[in-house]
């Protein structure tokens, strides 16, 4: 696709101080700066003449008018690109307003598109500028994926920060799971997970090329199952797991193309529609599931569960957020599983 290859490389050229633009395109064919280089480095030096002495919009044949915009405001994630996935409800939801609130330009991706657009929407509403955008997005669909980044990048020039949130439980022991709800948490939460990567990594590899001190970061949110394992709950404590294994994995590979690679390792979210939602959350399926023994009702699942933290509570995505900005802003740090546990798994 034309424009994840031609956008990424022109926010390169366009970068002040090591900081990469947001880019509108209007498009239209017209006439303009030829940009069908297959070489990198040719493509990057004809739209450096390309680009207008004044700093104006650039006209690129085949693609139409391009005009950078640099944050005008502040934050801890000001100026980002950030692609947010699973993004139209729970922690997903809240994970993208905040990086709107830090000053991000954030596309909400999920399954659920219409839901996707009302979270943006609202988010926008909020903050008063045009900070989010909603993209569907499958992420067990490479063809879903492609199309949700190509829309980001159509949308916004490029990604710097992918936070690869969709996810979805499954309870239920090994000798009675059904091998299709182990197959779906598996695609979701692993594949889906390889399948945004894979997406994504191109892009940012094509921005760092071209300007070699933007750098681009991968956050998963993982899990605390994903460090110790979660009876009753293998396929998702599995799927964590292995996420881990990707996010390392990732991490060594990508170094070089100037992205880094880390994962946040909450507690249990137990006010959001995770645990909480009354036919298909995770009090109802370990209720029914039998994992907490001796308890009866919802309410005696979540005391169980309150019980495991020396802090008391589950977590929340304000407690997430920190950990986040940590994350994006350590230069030297990559690889990493962060726990964020309110004490309930310590690591060391």
């Amino acid at each position: 696709m034309m424009t994840t290859r031609v956008l990424p490389v022109l926010r390169g050229v366009l970068a002040r101080d090591g900081r990469l633009p947001r880019l509108r395109l209007a498009a239209g064919p017209g006439a303009g700066a030829a940009v069908d280089a297959a070489d990198e480095a040719v493509l990057a030096a004809a739209l450096r003449r390309a680009v207008p002495g004044d700093g104006g919009p650039v006209r690129l044949a085949g693609l139409g008018t391009v005009t950078a915009e640099f944050a005008a405001v502040s934050g801890r994630a000001a100026g980002r690109v950030a692609l947010v996935t699973g993004a139209a409800q729970g922690v997903g939801r809240d994970i993208a307003a905040d990086l709107a609130r830090q000053g991000a330009w954030v596309a909400l991706a999920d399954v659920n598109a219409a839901g996707a657009a009302a979270a943006a929407a609202e988010i926008n509403a909020e903050h008063g500028r045009e900070a989010a955008t909603g993209v569907r997005m499958d992420v067990t669909d490479p063809d879903s994926v492609d199309a949700g980044v190509v829309a980001v990048v159509e949308a916004h020039g490029g990604i710097d920060l992918l936070v690869a949130n969709a996810g979805i439980v499954r309870a239920g022991g090994v000798a009675s799971m059904p091998v299709m709800d182990f197959d779906l948490v598996t695609q979701v939460n692993y594949r889906g997970y390889f399948l945004c990567v894979r997406a994504v990594a191109p892009v940012m590899a094509r921005q760092h090329r071209t300007c070699p001190a933007a750098w681009a970061d991968i956050i998963q949110i993982n899990s605390k199952s994903g460090l110790e394992g979660s009876a009753r709950n293998a396929a998702y404590a599995g799927s964590k797991a292995g996420g881990l294994g990707l996010t390392r994995s990732f991490a060594l590979e990508l170094a070089s193309d100037g992205i880094k690679v880390n994962a946040i390792c909450p507690g249990n979210f137990l006010d959001g529609p995770l645990w909480s939602d009354p036919v298909k959350g995770l009090f109802v399926q370990y209720l029914r599931a039998g994992k907490v023994p001796g308890a009866r009702t919802v309410e005696d699942v979540r005391r169980a569960y309150e019980a495991k933290v020396p802090m008391g509570r589950g977590c929340t995505a304000a407690d997430v957020m920190p950990a986040l900005y940590y994350l994006m802003e350590q230069k030297y740090e990559t690889g990493q599983a962060l726990p964020v546990t309110g004490g309930q798994v310590m690591v060391g």
